[in-house]
């Protein structure tokens, strides 16, 4: 893809018939426009994007490391790893100068030194171990081991596990909301759990029938909505303290991620599919499905600065695409060798 302009024009209202979503007849439209592509090395799997305001860097979980960026440079910082069993997901807790990966094959959390960004040490976790989060109210590190249907608490000052909780069904990614809950998507079980993180215990557990296997996760601290993605095409938003479904739309195919940005209020869908879904936030009961940004396909993560609204998304040029081995399943997408990248969008309002 080409650095040209990608703008988003006109609105296309789509509305589910059970739930309504609200007019969007004065809303603004969001536009984007394709800032440029930082180049990130070899086009092997790749999986969570995270960044950091403290340090305006983005963590790209990438094979066996991570690698991370300067946002302000567009610059390569340096690599974390190796770990053999794959990275995915990654988080800071800037108070301890300290952030955390993970080995998914292995089940252990990596601390590394945000300095010198060395792996300090390696923390069991359990099997699959995949989303990392920080959740600034108890200052821990919360990894979800996604195929154990479990979350590991990890305190950073000791670096040690201090906790397990035990869900019992498959868990894809999740949020905090910085006042102490933590959400996490039931893939197994089409639900969302809420989670105290002061006390590690499960508050409940909000059912999402219309979503299947939900991957990606936001959240609008202030409205207290979540949003969720589906891998059957929709993003259900849900009222964060009782669980009351206030939405439904549509989104595009292959979502992996979420973002929400909060100044231009949008709640985002990374879509393998090559598109972003934008969702906008009218007010905290009404939702309207705005149109699609163009990305590339493939591009399935995606992170946020918050301040700028600034989008990376982790990409590589596709070499070949070969139809799915079962009925139903993904195609397998064979990229270009040496073209991994970070696509970097940037609003135009």
């Amino acid at each position: 893809m080409t650095a040209r302009m990608i703008f988003v024009t006109g609105i296309a209202l789509l509305m589910n018939s059970a739930l309504y979503t609200g007019s969007v007849a004065d809303a603004p439209i969001p536009a984007y426009r394709l800032a440029g592509t930082i180049p990130i090395g070899p086009a092997e799997r790749w999986d969570y994007a995270t960044f950091d305001p403290s340090q305006s860097r983005i963590y790209v979980a990438h094979g066996d490391h991570v690698t991370v960026v300067n946002a302000a440079t567009s610059r390569i910082v340096g690599q974390i790893g190796p770990l053999p069993g794959g990275t995915h997901g990654i988080d800071v807790a800037p108070e301890a100068g300290i952030g955390f990966t993970d080995d998914g094959e292995a089940g252990v959390a990596a601390a590394f030194d945000l300095k010198t960004l060395k792996i300090l040490k390696q923390i069991p976790t359990e099997k699959d171990a995949d989303g990392v989060n920080y959740d600034p109210i108890s200052r821990h590190i919360f990894v979800i081991n996604g195929d154990s249907g479990s979350v590991t608490v990890i305190d950073p000052k000791s670096q040690a596990a201090i906790a397990t909780i035990k869900v019992g069904a498959g868990l894809e990614a999740g949020i905090v909301d910085g006042k102490g809950k933590f959400f996490v998507d039931g893939a197994e079980q089409h639900d969302i759990i809420a989670i105290d993180t002061r006390t590690n215990a499960i508050l409940a557990h909000y059912a999402m029938a219309a979503c299947q296997r939900p991957h990606g996760i936001a959240i609008d601290p202030e409205t207290r909505r979540v949003f969720s993605t589906c891998i059957n095409k929709i993003m259900v938003i849900m009222d964060a303290d009782n669980g009351r479904i206030i939405a439904q739309l549509p989104i595009g195919t292959g979502s992996d991620g979420a973002a929400f940005d909060p100044k231009r209020r949008l709640a985002l869908s990374s879509n393998g599919d090559g598109t972003i879904s934008v969702i906008q936030e009218q007010d905290a009961n009404h939702f309207a499905a705005l149109p699609d940004v163009a990305t590339q396909r493939g591009a399935r993560t995606i992170a946020i600065d918050p301040a700028t609204g600034r989008l990376f998304l982790p990409a590589a040029d596709v070499a070949k695409i070969d139809p799915p081995t079962t009925p139903g399943g993904r195609p397998h997408i064979t990229f270009v060798p040496g073209s991994a990248k970070l696509l970097v969008f940037q609003p135009t309002k």
